[in-house]
């Protein structure tokens, strides 16, 4: 296209797995930023081919009944909570028809039982245990007071990185996202760093000393900091002990030198600075150790309702060998490890490996067993032969999915029963295409891990025909 031009008074319809509403012009599908079904708009569109369109509304000569308040007052440029205008409830039933659609639209799996309705958060604010603040030399801040007006400005910020536009951060005074004090730890590192004209980090010069922090929490009460440094320099330790003093309750002070083109930490040492090596959370009747470079569930009460479902759907007696693949640090493996004869978890990061081992000591599991390697080659029949054929499979793979050896050899494996959990269902329909050769779906149960945003959690329960 040469030139934007404007539809006016299209009927927002729903929402697409790719974020965006979507309406319908003259036979052709309109993705459109900014807006909600029920909307009735005029889309600026910018880019259109043969078969869809992509807009951003401009106009509304009507507002959806759906629509609420957006608790946040960074909701119009942060693209963290994409539906914080949306009602709760809406919000579960347009992720149930993101796994409908994908279910339907990429996987066609024949025979499909009817989609359960989303189980919803019950906390849908303050519910994340991990968040990662980024720092920069070039940052955005609203004009008076939140007007929806903002500055580009050369100066320090402290918060998100803005989509298409890495260079620069979204200055975040209040985040809804984790509880107190997460903000009170951001603001005083901002306010810390300008008052003694520390520099921070631009990620296209690579200069500057601070680069971003971590602050992970637990419903136990631990409260873990990570600090990233792009170089060793005199002002970390000036920098820690004024935040220990200003907040005695840190549990676990760890510092990085990330002196890297990226900002990916999980290559790199960590060093305690002060306290505990590792804090501690509770998972229903477990507890986890977790240190700086451990995975766990972002969001601790739903992912109990996550591994409830799951383990319900296992239908385990005590007789069955469990095989957990992706177990990633043992979390579903040892939550229904009381259930199971044995259970055996493969995963491809060793150091996850590591810490599932150490969380089955610290809960005294002794019947799970943890491998380490590339699934596609790990899962091969010598594994088989060796720890004996599995009654009951777990597949929780990232978000790519699972790699077509890997649903090669589930098979020709052919486990009576498989639970497969999935943070893509996009992904999952595509896999489930290619079970279909020897599994029928039972049961399809989306859960909502992430209120007011597009992402879902799916668990689809799959029987040998």
């Amino acid at each position: 296209m040469k030139k934007p031009f404007v539809i006016e008074r299209l009927t927002v319809e729903k929402v697409s797995p790719e974020e965006k509403s979507l309406a319908r012009h003259e036979g052709k599908v309109i993705f459109i930023d900014n807006a909600v079904p029920g909307d009735v708009v005029d889309v600026r569109v910018f880019k259109s081919k043969k078969s869809f369109g992509m807009g951003t509304a401009i106009h509304f000569h009507s507002y959806s009944p759906i629509r609420q308040t957006p608790p946040c007052e960074h909701f119009t440029l942060c693209g963290g909570c994409q539906w914080q205008d949306i009602q709760y409830t809406h919000q579960l039933e347009f992720k149930g028809n993101i796994v409908k659609e994908a279910f339907e639209h990429v996987g066609k799996v024949q025979d499909l039982p009817a989609i359960l309705p989303t189980v919803g958060a019950k906390e849908t604010l303050y519910y994340r245990n991990k968040l990662n603040y980024g720092f920069s030399d070039k940052s955005i801040v609203y004009d008076d007071n939140f007007n929806n007006k903002m500055r580009y400005v050369t100066e320090t910020g402290a918060g998100f990185h803005v989509a298409k536009d890495f260079e620069r951060i979204l200055d975040i005074k209040t985040c809804h996202l984790q509880a107190e004090p997460s903000n009170a730890i951001r603001n005083f590192i901002k306010a810390f760093l300008i008052e003694n004209k520390i520099t921070v980090h631009n990620v296209r010069r690579h200069e500057g000393w601070f680069r971003d922090m971590v602050v992970r929490m637990t419903s136990k009460g631990h409260l873990m900091v990570i600090i990233a440094y792009y170089f060793e320099d005199e002002n970390g330790p000036k920098l820690m002990d004024a935040l220990l003093k200003a907040f005695p309750q840190i549990d676990s002070l760890y510092y990085v030198v990330n002196h890297k083109m990226n900002d990916f930490t999980g290559d790199l040492d960590f060093h305690l600075y002060h306290g505990m090596p590792q804090i501690q959370e509770d998972l229903g009747h477990l507890t986890f150790n977790i240190s700086p470079k451990s995975f766990f569930q972002t969001n601790s009460k739903q992912a109990k309702t996550l591994y409830d479902i799951t383990k319900e759907y296992a239908g385990l007696t005590g007789d069955e060998r469990v095989y957990d693949l992706y177990t990633g640090t043992g979390s579903i493996a040892l939550y229904v490890a009381d259930q199971a004869k044995e259970v055996f978890g493969i995963e491809y990061v060793e150091a996850a490996i590591e810490d599932a081992k150490e969380n089955a000591k610290l809960n005294g599991i002794n019947n799970c067993h943890f491998f380490a390697g590339d699934m596609a080659k790990e899962l091969n029949d010598s594994f088989i032969v060796k720890h004996g054929p599995p009654d009951v499979i777990i597949a929780d793979p990232p978000r790519a999915g699972m790699h077509g050896d890997v649903i090669e050899m589930l098979l020709k494996i052919k486990a009576p029963r498989l639970v497969y959990v999935s943070c893509n269902p996009v992904t999952q329909a595509r896999d489930l295409q290619l079970l279909d050769a020897a599994y029928r779906v039972l049961k399809i149960q989306p859960v909502d891990m992430f209120p007011h945003t597009k992402h879902v959690e799916n668990i689809a329960l799959l029987e040998l025909k």
